[in-house]
């Protein structure tokens, strides 16, 4: 009887530390353009992107800390502004709050979350994460996708993931 109880509270409380985050992500596919568009905090910058993993031969090595200080984490919905864009991203500095953004391209979009900066390949705007850059090129064989939309976000409060 005793077991049968805790195992019911257990159940109870899964249930309720899960649904939250449930709930969240599905208010992801939610977010309407209007509260995109009035979240923008500068101009759209438009360019390349690519992947970056410090942790995959070949993938441009960075190191395993990101410019705002978090560890590299290839399942995170991240990725590493050009230098010379800092500013346009709330500077993306050590120990500072993570910025976000609205990526568009190939078709898809996401909020990213911009914790890292490099000096990236001419005509590259942005490097993702591999998870951010699965969204965009599923098999990872693109390499580079042209012409992506980058969009700053004011604000701390966005989960990141996937739009639509």
């Amino acid at each position: 009887m005793v077991f049968r109880l805790s195992a019911a509270i257990c159940g109870a409380v899964m249930t309720l530390a899960i649904l939250p985050a449930a709930m969240a992500r599905s208010e992801i596919g939610a977010v309407g353009s209007d509260a995109l568009d009035s979240a923008a905090s500068g101009p759209a910058i438009v360019g390349a992107a690519s992947m970056y993993n410090p942790f995959r031969p070949g993938y441009r090595e960075g190191g395993v800390n990101t410019a705002s200080g978090e560890r590299y984490d290839p399942s995170a919905w991240a990725a590493a502004i050009k230098t010379n864009l800092r500013k346009k991203f709330g500077g993306v500095q050590y120990g500072a709050r993570p910025t976000y953004a609205l990526v568009e391209g190939a078709g898809k979009k996401a909020i990213v979350k911009i914790n890292d900066v490099g000096p990236l390949t001419p005509g590259r705007i942005i490097d993702f994460n591999e998870r951010t850059m699965r969204h965009f090129d599923p098999s990872l064989q693109l390499g580079v996708i042209a012409d992506v939309k980058v969009t700053p976000l004011s604000g701390d409060d966005w989960i990141p993931g996937p739009i639509g």
